[in-house]
């Protein structure tokens, strides 16, 4: 995706966990972030706890989605991602997507990524990998504030 691209529609799911939202109830109050993650990814893991902390500190202001994308076969099986979704505490809806369209859509490759859209849907940061909290943080910061000065 390329920036102030529109989001794509939350279509394809195979299955939704933690609640379904779609990309109308998201667009229009307040930005979204949307994270890519998988079970057999160490880095997603690792930055869970961060991912979590923006859900909770933020909660009024952003909404927060996580994909769970794949990475082989044995990735897709429901059991494990439940599990693992309990384990790190990801509470927020979680968009299960074993038949890549989620992914294909955001024309994502990488886990963990991080897509940032203001409240009116348009892209404003995209970022991959495990580190770069901070940078995150300060992008989201950024539509924040935009939000606020406008209103």
């Amino acid at each position: 995706m390329k920036l102030r691209e529109q989001m794509p529609e939350l279509v394809g799911a195979t299955t939704w966990l933690n609640g379904e939202v779609t990309k109308a109830e998201l667009v229009g109050k307040k930005p979204t972030l949307i994270h890519f993650w998988s079970v057999s990814c160490h880095l997603c893991k690792e930055a869970m706890p961060d991912v979590n902390n923006f859900r909770d500190q933020y909660k009024d202001e952003l909404n927060v989605v996580a994909v769970h994308m794949p990475r082989s076969e044995a990735d897709t099986d429901l059991e494990t991602i439940k599990a693992v979704a309990a384990e790190h505490d990801i509470a927020q809806p979680i968009f299960v997507d074993s038949e890549m369209k989620l992914t294909d859509a955001f024309e994502n490759q990488y886990v963990p990524a991080y897509f940032v859209f203001d409240k009116d849907g348009q892209l404003r940061h995209m970022q991959a990998g495990g580190s770069g909290m901070k940078m995150l943080e300060k992008r989201v910061n950024r539509v924040l504030d935009e939000m606020r000065n406008a209103e």
